[in-house]
């Protein structure tokens, strides 16, 4: 948890204020034309939350940990310390890939809420600084504009993002061949993997939880 979550909040922090900054100046940009500079507060509120969070965190951490995790196990696969594991009766899935699944399913849900509140954030200076909105308005705003359920659907989304990030690590680790550069291949294509999988399973949650809307 600590190397996967804590390890991982700065990126997160940093790359999520600098996505809803930009989510802000881009809706600013077009709503400044039509005097309605404080829908800038539902937008980034709505896809930061439903969206652009979740997703954001799933991608660093697939490219972060996910790859980690094949790697690790990959190099294990190649040095035989996996059968070494079989030897002493330890099952390797229990030893070596539970932790990490559950570490991974607990920490990018927490992520996520993070990623969440400091898009929002980034919205809320650039909303201060450049649009001469009021911190009230603009509070009062996104609490308008945010549900119950676009917290949760995003809470889910995480967790299974997380689900999908850990199995792939683990299955491209416990399937090298050969040597370093099995390794190697096997970390690209986890990440590669674990991001198209990620992008299609939001692509479904989307379709599963707004198709009503």
């Amino acid at each position: 948890m600590v190397r996967i979550g804590v390890e991982s909040v700065p990126i997160v922090a940093v790359i999520g204020f600098a996505v809803g900054l930009i989510i802000a100046m881009q809706a600013a940009y077009q709503l400044e034309r039509f005097g309605a500079t404080i829908y800038v507060a539902d937008l980034v509120g709505v896809s930061m939350v439903r969206e652009l969070g979740p997703l954001i965190t799933a991608i660093i951490i697939a490219g972060r940990s996910g790859s980690a995790i094949a790697a690790e196990i990959g190099t294990m696969k190649v040095s035989e310390e996996i059968d070494a594991l079989q030897t002493m009766a330890l099952n390797p899935i229990g030893f070596l890939v539970v932790p990490r699944m559950l570490a991974m399913m607990i920490v990018v849900p927490c992520l996520t809420v993070i990623a969440d509140f400091v898009g929002i954030a980034g919205g809320f200076v650039l909303a201060i600084t450049n649009l001469n909105l009021s911190f009230v308005a603009y509070f009062n705003q996104t609490a308008e504009a945010l549900l119950v359920k676009d917290f949760i659907t995003g809470l889910i989304k995480s967790f299974f993002f997380a689900i999908i990030i850990a199995q792939v690590g683990a299955y491209q680790g416990f399937n090298v061949q050969g040597g370093a550069e099995g390794v190697g291949k096997s970390t690209t294509t986890s990440v590669v993997v674990s991001i198209f999988l990620v992008i299609f399973a939001d692509l479904l949650f989307t379709m599963l939880f707004y198709s009503t809307l």
